[in-house]
């Protein structure tokens, strides 16, 4: 099967997407653990762990249909963050934009009729799904916990639980 230039194109810029969210999301999990949140610390290492597993996930599929992957070279992420719950904030709307790309991706390929990668994409639309809603779940325990440092402590711990939980139960 042959990849159109167009949808080439946007994968490779997916692949490049995930790796500046991979990297994001480190430097987020850094930020966290030099704050005292090592809850929050080790979700991050899970969400860049994640993110790096989804490039790697579309480099396999551009390969295996014969076209090179373009292997990016990214900007360096924020490091400082206000608070935690900004740093959440901002997650949030890098996986908006996430959603936005791969929705992009599937106009295209049912565009050009590409069945094969459409039926690849549909595993991200899905999971994208899953990923804002997790965000706005940790955004909503701000308001339901308080942004005292009780709530905030809170917080913390349940994002160490999610860290360690199953895949399927964290989604």
């Amino acid at each position: 099967m042959k990849l159109s230039t167009n949808m080439k194109k946007a994968l490779n810029d997916q692949v490049t997407l995930e790796a500046s969210a991979s990297n994001s999301y480190l430097a987020m999990a850094s930020w966290c653990q030099v704050t005292g949140y090592r809850g929050a610390a080790n979700y991050f290492y899970v969400q860049s762990d994640e993110e790096r597993t989804h490039m790697l996930k579309i480099v396999h599929y551009l390969n295996s249909l014969g076209t090179i992957a373009t292997i990016p070279a990214t900007r360096a992420p924020i490091s400082s963050y206000k608070s935690l719950e900004v740093l959440i904030q901002t997650a949030l709307k890098s996986e908006q934009a996430v959603t936005k790309a791969i929705h992009n991706m599937v106009e295209i390929a049912q565009k050009e009729k590409d069945h094969s990668t459409y039926v690849f994409l549909e595993w991200f639309v899905n999971e994208q799904v899953q990923e804002e809603t997790k965000f706005e779940t940790i955004l909503q325990k701000f308001d339901l916990l308080g942004r005292d440092k009780l709530g905030i402590n809170e917080i913390d711990k349940f994002l160490a639980a999610e860290a360690t939980a199953p895949a399927d139960a964290a989604a």
